[in-house]
Parts: structure tokens; sequence; C-alpha cells
């Protein structure tokens, strides 16, 4: 018997069935959404939700067979859907990318009037309906994880779980209920929303917490991720306080303690083009070549000693906040230890929001190309947390805890710690 996950990430879109009784993936699917659509706005990023509908079906389709029990849904968070009365979608997707929330309003912005951030849904929504732009026939909003389980089960009314509910922004995590105009109606609890094909479709989840769900089965643990971006994530019992670190809400009445960089892995890539730029003089251009040599020139390198900041494109809190290289002397003004320093500061900025989180963990978890892809990174991160870093046997973090939540929503796993028994590890320096 198989649970399928399925994921609708920002540019792709994948599908997976997970084995119940081993948890291994035994296929796999994963296409290209093509779903931006272009417009005169330079700050709009909107999606087609037709386009994303078709291609998630799609995969699902071909992924259903007999033997499948559960169907679990993740998917981006931030971003709205306009629905009417009927669970129809009325707008395109605005995404999380969506800048509408940074435009000028009274002095200031619009995300800043409802202390919020730009791509959160209620501030795109706070945006459309200052300046009429809500469609006429919407009655609802959701996030597009939601709008595919809702159309999924023929529903007509979306239910957004908290792990969404609280990435629209103006949501308060404690009493389950939006603080500004907003009456969607949420739950905190993982349910089955109803069915496809008679199979139990699970209530569609927050990536972030679906990805952790899938890694992080001893609360002991820190999860590292180092994408595209980076992030640490802490799960504790009540939700914290602290610049910089943001609380989400988790499974089981648990919360989530989240520190995000912008730029995370793309620092490194950063350092690629910058070394390829070099290298290309010398007719070096194929970006394997480029990171092999990287490697190569790192690999000696023991502990660095240039110190480099990799907020590159500012944080989320300070846009303006820019990365430097420090502590150049003769003797390590060298590109293995300009490397190695981008390496270290990557996973020491993450370092740094866990300090802030004032909460200690004895393991450490990593996920993400990032990591799967980079020993030196590897390295860093085991020397300056102090630990031995494993991580998940699986990819597709993502749709893997949304296939495992929809057992557990569907009772076919008791609870969370039956199903994330599945979840096998290596070690990463083995």
């Amino acid at each position: 018997m198989n649970a399928i996950g399925i994921d609708i990430g920002t540019t792709s879109i994948c599908g997976i069935a997970v084995d119940i009784e081993s948890g291994s993936i035994l296929r796999s699917i994963g296409k290209n959404s093509n779903a931006f659509i272009k417009t005169q706005r330079p700050w709009e990023k909107i999606q087609s939700v037709e386009k994303i509908f078709d291609i998630a079906k799609g995969i699902l389709d071909t992924l259903i067979d007999t033997e499948t029990v559960s169907i679990g849904i993740t998917g981006q968070m931030h971003g709205i859907v306009y629905t009417d009365k009927r669970g129809a979608a009325v707008s395109d997707l605005y995404t999380w990318q969506d800048g509408r929330g940074d435009l000028e309003y009274c002095g200031s912005t619009y995300a800043k009037a409802l202390g919020s951030f730009s791509g959160y849904g209620n501030v795109t929504d706070f945006y459309n309906r200052i300046n009429g732009e809500v469609p006429k026939n919407a009655a609802a909003l959701c996030t597009i994880g939601d709008y595919l389980a809702m159309r999924l089960c023929g529903r007509e009314k979306p239910l957004i779980h908290t792990s969404n509910a609280a990435s629209l922004g103006c949501f308060d995590m404690q009493k389950n209920r939006f603080t500004c105009d907003c009456d969607a109606e949420t739950a905190s609890d993982c349910r089955i929303l109803g069915e496809y094909k008679n199979i139990p479709v699970s209530i569609a989840v927050g990536d972030n917490q679906a990805s952790v769900f899938s890694a992080l089965t001893d609360e002991d643990e820190l999860l590292i991720n180092v994408g595209t971006g980076s992030q640490i994530s802490v799960i504790c019992d009540t939700p914290l306080a602290c610049d910089g670190i943001e609380i989400r809400p988790y499974f089981d009445n648990k919360y989530l303690a989240v520190g995000a960089a912008l730029c995370g892995g793309r620092a490194y890539s950063l350092l690629k083009d910058f070394v390829g730029e070099i290298l290309g003089y010398a007719n070096i251009s194929d970006d394997d070549t480029v990171y092999n040599i990287m490697k190569e020139m790192a690999t000696a390198v023991g502990e660095p000693s240039l110190k480099v900041d990799t907020r590159f494109g500012g944080t989320r809190d300070n846009a303006f906040i820019r990365g430097s290289v420090t502590n150049i002397g003769v003797e390590n003004f060298r590109c293995g230890e300009l490397v190695c320093g981008v390496l270290d500061g990557i996973i020491t900025e993450l370092y740094e929001m866990y300090v802030k989180m004032g909460i200690r963990r004895n393991g450490i978890v990593g996920t993400g190309n990032g990591i799967r892809k980079n020993q030196l990174l590897i390295r860093s991160a085991e020397n300056k947390f102090s630990a031995k870093l494993k991580i998940p046997a699986h990819n597709e973090e993502a749709a893997y805890g949304a296939a495992l939540i929809s057992l557990v929503a569907s009772g076919i796993k008791k609870n969370s710690a039956d199903a994330q028994k599945l979840i096998k590890y290596y070690n990463a320096t083995e």
C-alpha cells in the first residue's frame, strides 16, 4: 500500500508515492509548472491557477493505483487565490514573491500598515481591497494547496490549516484566528478534508512544516535546510519572542521557531559565478567544472580565517544590509580561503539565529541540495554546531511530509510518531 504526497512549489510541482510499510519512495514525478504570467507591473508576481491545478492533478492521477490509501497536499505558502461561492477560482495566484505590499501607502507601505510583510496573503488582499482589485464574485481566499485539496474533494469553501493560515499574516496562533478582515475558516488539527476517487485527502499544510515533519523526528535535534535560501527550524512547546525569528504553528499543539536567510545557497552560487568569470578567460566555463575546482581549492583549508558575511541580499528585517569580507591579510588572501569563508558564512548566519532563539539542541539534521551536494558545507555545519549531521534518506521532503501527514489524518498511522517511524537517515560524513 502507498500514500501519495503532492508539493506545489513556486517553479515546479512534485508528487511521490510512499510505501507505508518500508517508507521507501516507490514513484516520483516532478514537472516544471511554467505558471508565471507576465504583466505590465514589475512588482506583480502571479501564476495561472488552472495551469497549476491541471499539472498537479495530472501527476496525482498518474501516481494513483489500487494500492493508494491516502493523499496529502502541501505547497508554497503566503500566496493567495480568491474563490467564489462554488469553490471555483476567480483570480490568478498571487504568489509569495508579489511586491504590491511594498508599494507606498499613507506615508509608509501596505505591508507596514498591517505590521506584516509583502507577499503575505492578507497584505495582498489589503492592497486589493483598497484599490478595488478584489474580484466581484470572490467569496473566500486560500493558499494554492488549500485550493487543490478543496477542488479535488468537491468542496465549496476552503478550510485552511493553521500552518497555511499563519503564513498569510495577521494571524493569532494562540487563538487560531485572523486579526484582520479575513473570515476564512481554519483548523489546527490534521484531518481528512474529503475524498478523491474514493481515496481520503487530508487538509493541505504549509511546505515548511511538511518538510520539518519528514526530517525532524527527535525534538532534541534542530534542522537546517540549505537551498537557494536557507532556514533553521527548531520545534518548541511555546511560542518564543525574539527579533529575527519567526514563530509558526506546527503539529500536535507545538510550534516551530524558524530563522530564514535570504541568500543561503545562493551565496555559494554567486561565488561560483565570480570564480567562473575568471576561469572563463582560460576557456573554463562549465558550472560543474567550476564547482569542482572550487572544491579542490578549499579542501586543504581548515578553519577559514577570512570572515565572510553572506547577507548579500539583505535580510527580511532589513533589505539594505549587505555582505562583506573581512580579516583579509597577506597570508589568507587566497581563493580556497574565500570558498571556505563563504560556506562558513552561510552556516554562521543560521547559527546566529539559533543563538537568538535561546534554546539548545544536541543533534542536527540537514536537508536541501546545498547540504546533500556539498561535503564542505556539511563540515562547516558540524564544526559550528559541534554535532554530527544526519540527512534523511528520502528527497522531496515536503511531499514526503505531506504523505506521512495524510496517513495520520486518515488513521492508518495512529499518531505522528508512528508515521515518522518510516523516516530513515544516513550520517553525512560516513
